[in-house]
């Protein structure tokens, strides 16, 4: 079922009106609720609830990991979402949540400099990535496919996944019983069932190792006793300094990948032509990004937990994106709530951090699989192998007062190798051109 011409003419400004979709109460078989349609509201506001239980755990990490404040960041994804939902007319379902892409150029960046120079970085990368989607929307995406072919783009993501080991194993370490009951529950709860509790695994198995570390005396309270029960998030601006922008530009290349297999997704669940507004979603997210940076909030992202919650309900509609917007806003200005969220011990996130990371790095595996990467040209896996064991072994490279680590390093080398290479065969014809052959296919940006 796709969207008529008339549909698009008559919807309502910015995507915030909806028709009921059949009598409100249900989906029938076969059928699908758009992104333009909706259910009564209270089955409306219980899919919104759903889709904050969906992306918690994960929007939660991010700043317990960097050490950002949980509440802020809360804020600013619901303030991201919601621009997100207006700039693409709510035509692309969407939560937009902390993106893990940023947890190693947060993380070497306040240790190089300081969080403000940390947050300055976010604010780049939010830039960058909104003027892409104004490059896109305006020209298009075939230039972008040709800078990032699957076999780049799919480096680019497992090593970002991969270079956080060392911090996964160092924050596990600090409580092995609790990390390694936060990992077993996360697996057992992944199998164990296919409705939403398999969806959200990793919160199910954050809560266990929580409560795991509450019988071991592992968690304390002062704070979130101290805090009041309602407030303003604690806001920082940013300082800019470009000293630290080749750590985050790489998240943004993630960011595109992201959002552009978010959009396809959707319209392959939904049977709507969403390529028209995929330059709106970039602009979107890379202005959310960029909002959350100039505050004192992580860089953002479209969530797949939530494509999850879609897939399972057969519930696209926009407007339960923007109940769970708003109850994430709510949620954010309670302090108490925020010092709560905080208390989370190390060993929870080192479990946790071995599952999500390693999860990242295999998505990367992920786009080569899918787009069928040959890695029996040399070409293909001489860009794959270098990036990865830059990115991996956190290979730095100080130029003045620069400083490029392994994910900047990393990231230069899938792209600039994989085209320099490429650029000699052209002329020598030593081996086949590795872009032949995926441009028969459908590959990732």
């Amino acid at each position: 079922m796709t969207e008529t011409e008339h549909d698009q003419a008559t919807r309502p400004p910015f995507g915030l009106g909806w028709t009921v979709h059949g009598d409100g109460r249900g989906v029938r078989p076969g059928e699908v609720v758009l992104p333009g349609e909706r259910l009564s509201w209270p089955r409306t506001m219980g899919l919104g609830a759903q889709h904050v239980v969906a992306m918690f755990g994960a929007t939660f990490l991010v700043p317990l990991i960097t050490g950002l404040p949980p509440a802020t960041t809360l804020f600013f994804s619901g303030i991201g979402t919601m621009l997100f939902l207006v700039i693409t007319a709510g035509r692309v379902p969407s939560y937009l949540g902390s993106s893990f892409a940023f947890i190693a150029p947060l993380a070497a960046a306040s240790k190089s400099h300081d969080m403000p120079t940390a947050l300055g970085g976010v604010v780049m990368a939010g830039l960058t990535l909104a003027a892409i989607g104004v490059v896109v929307q305006v020209a298009g995406d075939r230039w972008l496919r040709a800078l990032m072919p699957p076999v780049v783009t799919g480096a680019i993501v497992a090593l970002i996944g991969l270079n956080l080991a060392p911090s996964a194993k160092a924050n596990f370490m600090k409580s092995p019983v609790t990390a390694l009951v936060t990992v077993v529950v996360i697996l057992l709860v992944t199998v164990a069932t296919r409705t939403l509790l398999s969806r959200i695994a990793i919160l199910v198995g954050v809560a266990a190792g929580y409560g795991t570390a509450l019988v071991r005396g592992e968690v304390t309270f002062a704070r979130m006793h101290e805090a009041d029960w309602f407030g303003a998030p604690d806001f920082h601006a940013p300082s800019l300094d470009l000293a630290v922008a080749g750590l985050f530009i790489p998240a943004v290349l993630v960011l595109v990948a992201e959002n552009v297999g978010h959009i396809r997704s959707v319209a392959s669940m939904t049977g709507e032509d969403l390529d028209p507004v995929t330059g709106r979603a970039l602009i979107a997210d890379g202005l959310a990004t960029t909002l959350a940076g100039a505050g004192g909030g992580s860089g953002t992202t479209t969530y797949a937990e939530n494509i999850g919650v879609m897939a399972a309900t057969r519930v696209y509609s926009t407007a339960a994106y923007w109940v769970a917007a708003v109850v994430a806003l709510l949620l954010s200005f309670s302090p108490k709530f925020g010092e709560a969220i905080a208390t989370v011990p190390k060993g929870v996130l080192g479990g946790a951090g071995v599952v999500l990371y390693g999860m990242i790095g295999l998505l990367g595996a992920k786009i080569w699989v899918e787009s069928r990467v040959d890695f029996g040209n040399p070409i293909n896996l001489m860009t794959a192998a270098v990036a990865l064991i830059i990115g991996i072994a956190d290979f730095t490279w100080t130029i003045g007062d620069l400083e490029f680590a392994g994910i900047a390093l990393g990231t230069a080398a899938a792209l600039g190798g994989f085209h320099l290479m490429r650029g000699i065969n052209l002329v020598t014809r030593a081996v086949p051109d590795p872009l032949m052959k995926a441009s028969s296919s459908d590959p990732h940006p």
